[in-house]
């Protein structure tokens, strides 16, 4: 399509020519005019009489806005859209401390998406991925950006009118940093600063400067949430016992006074001050919590509370929790979720549901700010990029009062990433599998566990027998094969999940099978299992890592792939062991396999026998092994 740009466009001439390529335009002068001017806030698009105008409030807008009129223009030739946005800032957290931490190339390859959803913001969650200056053991081997590397991202972003800022940690969550033998005078416990040490204090002014200096941004999200640890270990035997609302506050205040020093706008997660005033220390959503005015008195203004909330499906939950944070009296910023946590799909079931009603009740209750985060917990089996449908959501939901269609976002999410959103969505169903809960809202994981679970040890069968997950998994397989765009420049994205249940099909229900045929000593069978069958998983499963590897190079550096390497190699290595165990009892050269004379006992109370899904692990030691893996009393 041919353009021809009028009127106020030169500071929007470096992101035009970025996404060029992805819209398929030419800047012609025989092309249609395209008359661009600023308005009072609204965007404004229209096409008529083959001429066309652009109006929009605030930079991002326009992207968003240039986006709309290809998309429109490719099926009517007269439109006139207006839209206003609802939130002063809307967009995603990559978690880039787990291992997978987006290349260069691979986030601006995601801005790229953004600016055309409109999106204005993005938080990029590091918690000792950034380089700071006489700290070596910070981030070591884990693939932590330099100062230059940030500074690329802000200006890649910046052209496209969306504001980058960083999110560290600067109490807990920091067990990557804290594990090193050489840094220990800055650990209170495995995962907590030693706070009250004036080491500790020097060294959280070299994270703030090291992470806000290579920024525009003035923002700064300065973490603190899940501190139940907080002055329970080295700190103690230090000073005695004090309270951690005590302990936090204290520690808080030293950080916003660097931080004010700096000129910054911090940001916190707020989940330990409503879990320490709930009524058993450590609840969240407590529909009870009741912030007393002391402790409300005590706790700085000037810092911005994020309420996060990943599950919730009724209004009322989030309406209840809002109050809940009111007598804080700091501003109130909501972070939902896409689900790629803990597994190789995405939870869209739970995430677009959860999402639909919490950003409807955000919009109601005034909060102007919003993220959808996307954790990687567990090494990061998963990606960012498989989450584009829900990330359009959020988009849709920034510039729209009502909800927005289905219709809607699935026109919008096809022209933003070229993927259908029935493609997308069908990565829900590596999990959402027959016995799960409707949309998957127990946040089931078999995905991962069943890849990872030992044969010979069945830890998770008993969770899924009579599921005949072979036919779910080899009609999923076939379903993500036949949506595949070859032409699609994130086709590739479908490569792991298609391969994922070429090995499902044949690995998800093999230990029920082999418990069956030992227990009714059919060697024939078993010799069949042991030759044939664990012989095509193997293989399947090394298909699988050759495309897995190839998909994390392309998005993320290296490190961390190490992780997912070695888990794959472990499921190898045992399926060989688990043939040799086999034959050596066909043959007579054991007795019995004791593996296999274990029962099977469910794997949690959370499976679907009293109506919780299919069941959830969060760790992969815990799928692989019921054994020990470590030992972290004294690491050193």
């Amino acid at each position: 399509m041919k353009l021809r740009f009028e009127g106020h466009y030169e500071e929007l001439m470096l992101g035009v020519q970025l996404l060029i390529k992805e819209l398929g335009i030419d800047l012609q002068e025989d092309g249609l005019p395209v008359h661009i001017e600023p308005s009072e806030g609204e965007l404004e698009v229209c096409l008529e009489q083959d001429k066309a105008y652009i109006r929009y409030g605030q930079k991002h807008q326009f992207f968003r806005g240039l986006g709309l009129l290809i998309q429109h223009s490719r099926k009517s030739s007269t439109f006139h859209i207006r839209e206003k946005q609802q939130f002063d800032q809307i967009g995603p957290m990559f978690d880039l401390s787990r291992n997978a931490v987006l290349t260069l190339d691979g986030f601006k390859s995601m801005l790229n998406k953004m600016a055309l959803m409109g999106m204005n913001t993005v938080m990029l969650y590091m918690e000792d991925t950034y380089e700071i200056e006489g700290e070596p053991y910070f981030g070591y081997m884990r693939g932590r950006y330099t100062h230059a590397e940030l500074k690329e991202i802000d200006d890649y972003a910046d052209q496209f009118g969306i504001e980058a800022f960083p999110s560290i940690q600067t109490l807990a969550h920091l067990e990557e940093f804290l594990k090193w033998e050489p840094i220990k005078h800055y650990r209170d416990t495995k995962g907590a600063l030693l706070v009250g040490d004036e080491r500790t204090d020097k060294l959280i002014e070299k994270m703030i400067d090291a992470a806000s200096s290579p920024f525009r941004s003035r923002k700064l999200h300065i973490g603190m949430d899940e501190a139940e640890e907080l002055g329970r270990g080295k700190y103690l035997d230090l000073n005695g016992y004090e309270s951690r609302f005590s302990i936090m506050t204290s520690h808080l205040e030293k950080v916003l006074e660097v931080a004010r020093s700096r000129g910054l706008k911090p940001m916190m997660w707020s989940d330990m001050f409503l879990k320490l005033a709930s009524g058993n220390g450590d609840e969240y959503y407590d529909k009870d919590t009741s912030i007393p005015e002391e402790m409300a008195s005590r706790i700085p203004k000037d810092v911005d509370m994020v309420y996060w909330d990943y599950v919730h499906l009724e209004a009322e939950d989030y309406e209840r929790v809002i109050a809940n944070h009111r007598p804080l009296g700091c501003n109130l910023v909501f972070a939902g979720a896409v689900w790629i946590f803990n597994t190789f799909g995405v939870n869209y079931g739970l995430s677009l549901n959860a999402s639909d009603v919490a950003l409807q009740v955000c919009k109601q209750q005034g909060i102007r700010e919003v993220y959808a985060t996307m954790w990687g917990d567990d090494g990061n089996e998963g990606n960012p990029f498989a989450a584009l449908l829900g990330l359009q959501l959020y988009a849709e939901h920034a510039y729209s009062e009502q909800k927005p269609t289905q219709e809607q976002l699935a026109e919008r999410v096809k022209f933003c990433t070229g993927i259908e959103a029935e493609a997308f969505m069908q990565l829900k169903d590596l999990d959402e599998i027959p016995g799960s809960e409707p949309n998957n809202s127990k946040q089931s994981n078999p995905s991962k566990f069943l890849l990872y679970q030992d044969v010979l040890l069945g830890m998770f069968d008993k969770q899924i027998e009579g599921l005949d997950l072979d036919s779910h998994y080899a009609n999923l397989e076939l379903q993500i094969h036949n949506k595949r765009d070859k032409d699609a420049s994130l086709d590739y994205l479908f490569e792991v999940p298609e391969k994922l249940c070429a090995v499902l099909k044949l690995k998800s229900e093999i230990g029920i099978t082999l418990k069956q045929a030992y227990d009714s000593k059919d060697n024939n069978k078993l010799r069949h299992i042991a030759m044939n069958e664990l012989t095509a998983i193997a293989e399947a499963v090394r298909e699988l890592r050759i495309a897995h590897r190839s998909q994390w190079l392309r998005m993320f550096k290296p490190f961390g792939w190490e992780v997912i390497d070695i888990r794959y190699g472990g499921v190898i290595s045992r399926l060989d062991t688990a043939s040799v165990r086999i034959m050596d009892y066909v043959e007579g050269r054991i007795a019995r396999i004791e593996e296999l004379e274990q029962e099977r006992l469910v794997y949690s109370t959370v499976n679907r026998f009293n109506h919780k899904g299919v069941g959830w692990c969060s760790y992969y030691y815990r799928m692989a092994s019921p054994n020990v893996f470590f030992h972290v009393l004294n690491p050193f």
